[in-house]
């Protein structure tokens, strides 16, 4: 009997090998009668431990009563303690300035904006001034003689239809019935506006054309409500000069605001200030909880007091200590489990976020592969290398490697005022 205890533990310890990529074995005493074997076993690809106890009766009777062996294998799992991996979402905000998305000639840094318009809403456009609300961030504003210059045309304001509409005020009492009724009306004109602008430089050269605004979006002004229909069917007959100044000043003002913000984006240097995430450890009883946080908010310090205006040298060497630990992350959690590479895909993910705020493409990628590679939501890093070929290709088109960098307005000149100012130096 001995001899078969000891066989069926053998089988048995090869079954467990095969199984689990690392076995440890308890130790083990051996009973006459009752049989307790426990392994103590890990697999490391599930993250789990499992503890397999074998018990084994020996009944021995009379000669005549065949020897009965009872064996029973239970498999109890234990999440290892702490070894959940649950990741949260943990917010952070950046600076940087936004690069152009059309390249022009990298002298030019001045504008100028002229505005012209109709002979009807002339009176209208001399209590504006248009051409000095025009926004070009990165660049100097100047009267006249820009290195690029915003030719504005603002078309007439045009009323198409005029209509009174009635509203109808019901009040009830608690069961819902009906006791008073009053109507209001309001007169509502769909009217429309156009404009446009010719971009040039300084030499004639035409950049490109601009819709600020046109004619296929109606527009709808309501007057106050009045509880007398003549009086709504009368008022921008009456109010009309009022009325259409107002109306006009405001397509005026949304047309400027558009060429601004338009040409921010294809030439101007705007200030960007983002929020994005990062995924840190939720689980307070994994053992790299305290220290995942504790990296975040460093980087989360960090990346806050980054300036679009001031340059990032030296900022990675402040950050070193967290991106060696997000670095070792990968290393000390190695397997395949679903739990080791959900942790890594952490740390691939926030390197590739930091990369992208320290401008830095080429590490971004080299981030967002490892995540690919890491077989953990795969979507990320395919998205994440996308970022990183924009960014290097954004780089390479305004032939620069950063969007931290001051920008000193006051000292741009006009193309004619560099001519001058080198005539009277040779005077």
């Amino acid at each position: 009997m001995r001899d078969f205890i000891y066989l069926l533990d053998s089988l048995f310890s090869e079954l467990i090998k095969e199984n689990f990529r690392n076995s440890v074995e308890l130790p083990v005493s051996l009973h006459i009668g009752r049989q307790i074997r426990s392994n103590r076993c890990t697999d490391q690809a599930a993250g789990q431990y499992y503890y397999v106890i074998f018990f084994v009766d020996e009944l021995t009777k009379s000669n005549s009563v065949k020897n009965k062996i009872l064996l029973f294998v239970c498999i109890f799992p234990f999440i290892a303690s702490g070894q959940k991996v649950d990741l949260d979402r943990f917010n952070f905000s950046s600076q940087f300035r936004r690069l152009p998305s059309i390249q022009l000639d990298s002298n030019y840094r001045t504008y100028n904006v002229v505005v012209q318009g109709t002979q009807l809403m002339q009176s209208y456009l001399r209590e504006m001034t248009p051409e000095k609300s025009v926004y070009l961030e990165g660049w100097k504003w100047m009267n006249r003689n820009g290195h690029i210059s915003f030719n504005v045309k603002l078309e007439d304001l045009l009323p198409e239809s005029v209509s009174v509409q009635e509203r109808v005020d019901i009040k009830t009492d608690k069961t819902g019935k009906e006791i008073s009724r009053r109507i209001f009306y309001c007169q509502e004109v769909v009217y429309t506006f156009a404009a446009t602008a010719d971009i040039t430089d300084y030499k004639g050269a035409h950049i490109m054309d601009m819709i600020l605004a046109d004619r296929g979006y109606k527009q709808v002004y309501k007057s106050p409500e009045f509880p007398i229909r003549q009086l709504a069917e009368g008022y921008f007959v009456i109010n009309a000069l009022k009325v259409t100044g107002q109306l006009y000043k405001n397509c005026v003002n949304r047309a400027m605001d558009y060429l601004s913000s338009t040409s921010t984006d294809n030439f101007g240097y705007g200030v960007l200030n983002v929020t994005d995430f990062m995924w840190i450890l939720g689980n307070r009883k994994h053992p790299e909880y305290m220290s995942h946080r504790k990296a975040f908010l460093e980087l989360k310090d960090v990346l806050f007091s980054l300036d679009a205006n001031s340059s990032i040298v030296g900022v990675r060497e402040r950050l070193k200590p967290v991106i060696n630990y997000f670095e070792s992350i990968k290393k000390n959690y190695t397997s395949s489990s679903k739990q080791d590479r959900k942790l890594r895909y952490a740390s691939y993910y926030n390197l590739a976020k930091l990369y992208y705020y320290l401008d830095d493409p080429q590490a971004m990628m080299k981030e967002a592969s490892g995540l690919i590679l890491n077989d953990f939501d795969t979507s990320d890093g395919k998205s994440l290398e996308q970022s990183a070929k924009w960014l290097k290709d954004l780089f390479t088109q305004t032939q620069t490697t950063t969007r931290h960098f001051p920008i000193a307005i006051e000292s741009f000149k006009g193309p004619y005022e560099n001519t001058v100012s080198a005539t009277k130096t040779n005077q």
